[in-house]
């Protein structure tokens, strides 16, 4: 026998539009294989009479924010408004009034997420966010579900498709023999849609820094907020360094990592050179991708459209559907209790690192600059000299070293007489 479910969703953006379409083009499939029948009922948007991608019937468009989260006819909200506020108390008013909420905003589950977890709990009902992070790609379910029981011990990924767009033009720039200047790839991904007017979210990394927070409260049972990460943007990366990495067999990607070590939780967000047998090196353009390392399941990767109004909504239909099943069923997903998290700083963090140094071409150079190395216990595993004269240029990859002691060792360089510039310090990161 069938049941109807009625969805209240708040915001028709690109998501919401694209959600009503494959809710209406799913519906029949859905029905078939669940026995429910799921349908739009209301539509909260600021404009009533803005152009739309979608027809609605008439009665189902409101203004009225708080009359959806409350209609008692509501049985699912889906939040796609974005923001902290408005939405978190739109969120806590639906669990509340007893309705599952399905959400796409990493940015309110990154700062206050635990929040909004516990009273779902407290309400039984779902808070489901598969769209949140690396949009149509089920990376929560696999972490919330598959992988409940797997000690995990780092995720690593591009959780970013406008610096992965940008990375990935300068890449291919480099290997062509062509200028591979970073404004130009930006305003190539403001052209094309991958990057906003205002960039800034996403070449920083507090785009990727939220759904880094997410992941590592989802994948280590702990309170991790966003402002927790470490972000380092890619607006330094040259064309020089690029080029140095893929010499060196390593391809340039803007990585999200988070690692459970010793009790304590790394969360960080900078570029970082992957070797180019890794998986991660092939992820080009916009696409997406979550490598997770487990203790016994070894190595999964997951990959796809990691933004766009499609894959978005596609995840968030899924939740919609599993939010549906659970209150058929009576049930709801829960994370449990968070645990609160010890943050590992950054300058307690690990890697190697590559450093190229611009530098005078003449003898006890090389010993001046190891010494400063060795001096403060970095290790060197590559030294290569890259022209002579006044082009001289040192290039160093270093063993597994402390960031602080790295940073330190960059800093004394900087004071030598024969050292004329330090480049950027880029991260070693999948060996």
């Amino acid at each position: 026998m069938t049941s109807e479910l009625t969805i209240g969703l708040l915001g028709c953006g690109n998501v919401g539009a694209a959600l009503v379409q494959l809710v209406e083009a799913q519906a029949d499939d859905v029905e078939q294989r669940t026995g429910i029948r799921l349908r739009i009922a209301r539509v909260a948007v600021r404009n009533l009479s803005a152009p739309r991608e979608v027809e609605l019937a008439d009665g189902v468009l409101t203004r009225d924010t708080h009359g959806v989260v409350t209609d008692p006819s509501i049985d699912i909200v889906v939040e796609a408004i974005g923001g902290i506020e408005p939405a978190r108390g739109l969120i806590l008013q639906a669990l509340a009034n007893g309705k599952s909420v399905v959400t796409a905003n990493k940015e309110l589950l990154a700062n206050v997420g635990a929040e909004l977890y516990t009273a779902a709990d407290t309400a039984g009902r779902d808070l489901l966010f598969e769209a949140a992070v690396a949009g149509g790609i089920p990376i929560m379910r696999a972490l919330r579900e598959s992988l409940h029981g797997e000690p995990i011990d780092r995720v690593l990924g591009i959780i970013n498709g406008t610096t992965n767009y940008i990375l990935t033009k300068m890449t291919d720039a480099v290997d062509f023999g062509g200028d591979a200047d970073y404004a130009a790839a930006l305003s190539d991904a403001q052209r094309l849609g991958y990057a906003e007017r205002d960039p800034t979210a996403d070449v920083e990394g507090f785009d990727a820094g939220a759904k880094a927070a997410i992941i590592a409260t989802v994948a280590f049972g702990a309170k991790v907020v966003a402002g927790d990460v470490y972000h380092e943007g890619i607006g330094a990366i040259t064309a020089a360094e690029i080029a140095i990495a893929r010499r060196l067999g390593y391809v340039v990607k803007p990585l999200a990592i988070v690692e459970r070590d010793n009790g304590e939780i790394s969360v960080r967000v900078h570029p970082a050179m992957v070797p180019l047998d890794h998986p991660l090196a092939t992820v080009r353009d916009s696409f997406n991708a979550v490598f997770v390392e487990g203790r016994f399941v070894d190595s999964l990767m997951f990959y796809g459209r990691g933004a766009g109004g499609a894959p978005t909504a596609s995840a968030v239909f899924g939740d919609v559907v599993d939010a549906a099943l659970n209150l058929q069923s009576g049930t709801h997903r829960t994370l449990g209790a968070l645990a609160p998290a010890a943050i590992r700083p950054i300058d307690e963090s690990t890697a190697e690192y590559l450093l190229g140094l611009d530098v005078a071409d003449r003898p006890g150079v090389l010993h001046a600059v190891t010494g400063v190395f060795a001096e403060h216990g970095v290790s060197i595993r590559v030294a290569e000299q890259e022209g002579n004269g006044p082009d001289a240029r040192l290039v160093f990859i270093t063993h597994v070293a402390r960031e602080s002691d790295v940073q330190a060792t960059v800093r004394q360089l900087r004071d030598l007489d024969d050292v004329r510039n330090v480049g950027g310090l880029l991260r070693v990161i999948g060996d």
